[in-house]
Order: C-alpha cells, then sequence, then structure tokens
C-alpha cells in the first residue's frame, strides 16, 4: 500500500511553485498525493514568514496536522524554517525542518528518516543561502506558476526575506524555456512568472529580464502569461512596452508601493519615490488602459504621521489601482525597523488598513465595472461552485459562467452580462 502524503502551502506563488515540484518528487517515487484534509502519513509544510502572522499560521497548521495525524511525518521548510528552525522543531509533532538551502533535499531526507523524539534539524540562520531550487507547478491549476528568480538584495528596513532566502540569483534563460516546455505538454495553457525580486532576475548569469520575457514569449503552447510582481524601479519602459505588444503577455501587473510618503519610503529602504511610482503607472496605463495593477502598502510604519498615511491615501486615490493589498506593519527580529523610534499604536495602524480597505473595494468594483457589456477572452479553472465556473479574463477580472467541462482549461470568448457584490461578472459564453 502506497504511502499518502499531503502538501500545505503558506504564503506567496514562488512557494505554491516549490510545493507542486516537491509533490512531483513524491509521486514519482512511488507516495501517493492527498488532499490538505486527507489522513496522511507524511505531511509537508512550505512556511512563510513575511510577517508574525504568517508565523503563527504555520505553528497553528502543524498543531492542527498532528492532532488529524498523530503518527506521521510532519516536515517544514520554506522562509518561518530557515530563520526559526529550532523554534519550530520544539513544536509537538515536528520530525524533521529543512531551510531554503535544503528544500531541495527535503525528499531524500524524508524517506531516509528514522521517526525519533528528536526532530532533525538541516538549517541554520547563519548559514549563507546560495542554491537555487528549481520549481515549476503542475496539474495543480490551470495556470503553473514558473519559478525564475529566488533571493532578494534590498535589505528593505522592515525585511527579513534577504536571511531567509539570500541574494538575488537565478537559473539561465535556455533552462527556463525548457522548464516552460514542459508546462506547455502538460497541457497548462498560463504561465505565472514568479521570484522573489523577479525584475532583478540575471545576477547570476548576466542575462537581463527583458530578455527572459522575449524567450518565453517564443515557446509554443503557452497562451498566456503574467508577470507576478515587479518593483517600480525594475519595471522599465522596454517591459511596458513589450507586454504592450505581445499577444500572450497579459495586461496584469502586481506592483508594490508601501507608502506614499517619500520620508517613509526613505526609511523603509525602498528604492524610489512617490513620483517615480506615479510615472511607472502612468506609463503602463498609457499604452494599456485597461490593464490590472495590484498595489501592496504597509500601514503604521514606524514614524508614520497621520500626513504620511494622506500622502498614500491620495496617491492611490489619484491613481486608482485596481486591487490593493494591505498590510499592517509587522515587527520581524533582526530588522533595523525593529530599533526606529515613534512606534505607531496598532488600533492606528488598523484603522488605517480599514480605510485603505474600503478604497481598494471601491477601486476594484470600479475597474470591474468597466467589463460589463463587454466581450473578452476568459480561461476557466476546473473548480466548481454553485452550478458555475469561474476564470479570469486577460486583466484579471474574475468571471462565472454556468459550468460546461467542454470550457475548462480553454480560453473562451465571452459576453458580461453584470456584476455581483463580490465584484464577480456574470458571463455568457460565445465560444
Amino acid at each position: 500500500m502506497k504511502q499518502r502524503v499531503s502538501f500545505h502551502t503558506l504564503g506567496c506563488k514562488l512557494n505554491f511553485s516549490e510545493i507542486s515540484t516537491l509533490a512531483r518528487q513524491f509521486e514519482e517515487g512511488g507516495f501517493e498525493r492527498v488532499g490538505v484534509n486527507e489522513p496522511s502519513d507524511i505531511c509537508v509544510i512550505n512556511s512563510c514568514s513575511v510577517t508574525e502572522h504568517a508565523d503563527k499560521k504555520c505553528r497553528n497548521l502543524i498543531r492542527k496536522l498532528h492532532r488529524r495525524n498523530p503518527d506521521a511525518i510532519i516536515a517544514v521548510t520554506g522562509c518561518y524554517a530557515q530563520l526559526k528552525p529550532y523554534e519550530i522543531a520544539q513544536i509537538e509533532g515536528v520530525d524533521i525542518v529543512l531551510g531554503n538551502n535544503d528544500k531541495g533535499d527535503l525528499y531524500k531526507r524524508v524517506v531516509e528518516l528514522k521517526k525519533s523524539a528528536r526532530a532533525e534539524v538541516y538549517s541554520c540562520h547563519c548559514e549563507e543561502i546560495t542554491r537555487f531550487f528549481a520549481a515549476f507547478s503542475t496539474g495543480d491549476r490551470t495556470r503553473s506558476f514558473l519559478k525564475v528568480q529566488d533571493g532578494c538584495d534590498y535589505k528593505c528596513a522592515y525585511c527579513t526575506i534577504h536571511y531567509a532566502r539570500g541574494s538575488s540569483r537565478n537559473m539561465p534563460i535556455a533552462d527556463l524555456v525548457e522548464e516552460a516546455k514542459q508546462v506547455a505538454k502538460s497541457g497548462l495553457k498560463e504561465i505565472v512568472i514568479t521570484g522573489i525580486n523577479t525584475g532583478d532576475f540575471g545576477r547570476t548569469t548576466g542575462e537581463k529580464f527583458i530578455d527572459l520575457l522575449k524567450a518565453l514569449n517564443e515557446v509554443e503552447g503557452v497562451e498566456r502569461y503574467r508577470i507576478s510582481s515587479i518593483e517600480p524601479n525594475l519595471i522599465t519602459d522596454e517591459i511596458i512596452e513589450f507586454c504592450a505588444r505581445s499577444p500572450k503577455f497579459q495586461h496584469h501587473f502586481h506592483i508594490p508601493l508601501q507608502s506614499g510618503s517619500d520620508k517613509i519610503l526613505g526609511m523603509m529602504r525602498r528604492r524610489y519615490t512617490s513620483a517615480k511610482y506615479a510615472d511607472r503607472i502612468e506609463k503602463i496605463r498609457s499604452l494599456m488602459p485597461d490593464a490590472f495593477i495590484g498595489v501592496d502598502v504597509i500601514t503604521g510604519f514606524p514614524g508614520e504621521t497621520e500626513a504620511d498615511f494622506r500622502q498614500t491615501y491620495d496617491l492611490l486615490a489619484g491613481l486608482k489601482p485596481s486591487f490593493l493589498h494591505i498590510f499592517p506593519f509587522s515587527e520581524r527580529p533582526g530588522t533595523p525597523a525593529v530599533e526606529m523610534a515613534d512606534k505607531v499604536p496598532s488600533y492606528i495602524s488598523t484603522q488605517r488598513v480599514a480605510r485603505l480597505e474600503e478604497l481598494s473595494n471601491a477601486l476594484h468594483y470600479e475597474f470591474c465595472a468597466q467589463a460589463v457589456g463587454t466581450e473578452q477572452e476568459v480561461l476557466f479553472e476546473s473548480t466548481m461552485r454553485g452550478g458555475m465556473m469561474y476564470g479570469y479574463t486577460g486583466n484579471y477580472v474574475r468571471v462565472k459562467a454556468p459550468y460546461d467541462k467542454t470550457a475548462i482549461n480553454r480560453i473562451c470568448r465571452v459576453r458580461m452580462l453584470s456584476i455581483d457584490e463580490h465584484n464577480d461578472v456574470l458571463a455568457e459564453v460565445l465560444a
């Protein structure tokens, strides 16, 4: 009887691509992959540590999995495992902890594990992270997440990612093209290009991100690409102009802002000003007026006054992005922000989150409502809820239509009929 293994992803799309690759290794080794809520002999967690809440979420997941599967091997990897391996090792039920440098060895370590009362730890916060774990997802969704880059050299004042993921590094373009061809052979139509600092691609090989985009554009069988996230100082005119020309690269961008106050951006050690950020958005809109633009924002960074927050709010209200991802500031041990004065009380930060969420809801509704009455192309996914199937337009409007098995994983022409309270657009499939 095959041993059953479940996989649990916390955090970013990069983690999703990695867990999918780990799952393929276990399946190729003769294990049976089961759902996250099914009984398991082995539970693999790819952790996140972007906030204290992310750490807590991982701890709670470990305890829940141990209650459900008291005899199962629990293996934890990822950023939390890299930063605080011995903290995780103390949690009841954990058998093995691997940092990001050892993630590629997880399958081998688990198979060879001799279960004991003490967890085995294969990571250390002080070690240099130099290995690149190649990863892409298949078989999980209509789209694939292709990891092209890892690590970050920026060392923003609030962030632990450099310590959890190491310096910026990447695979050669030729190897990534081969991985994209494997995705195409699997039948998936869309690839999301992912990384920790995606636009910084090329540090290892001396290549350029724009050259990667051009090479991927030539892969037959892949009909859509999205860039998961890119820093405003790295999204060049050349990249924007290429995306506007290419029928494969979708009009969809995720560009972190964090603050609209130049004072706070400086304290955060970000590499742009609010004016530079606005210039990038205006450049995109000049060539792709229909582009979806998602934005990350942090409230309550040390020293953020009401005037600083108002600058952020007014900038966003004026730029009118399509959606905001809003985070209250979370202190991360070992970062410069911990030592900064003028801490913002949590209740004020929470109030600012609420104000931005209200703005985001209005902006997202306005963006999606513009699609009503138009014809669009939608890639429908396999999930069915309430007799409806769901998918996304090229510019990331979520669409629902009566379930039709023949439409799954196919780009369909639809007529957009009406928008509901969740900003989903009801559509009629035309072809």
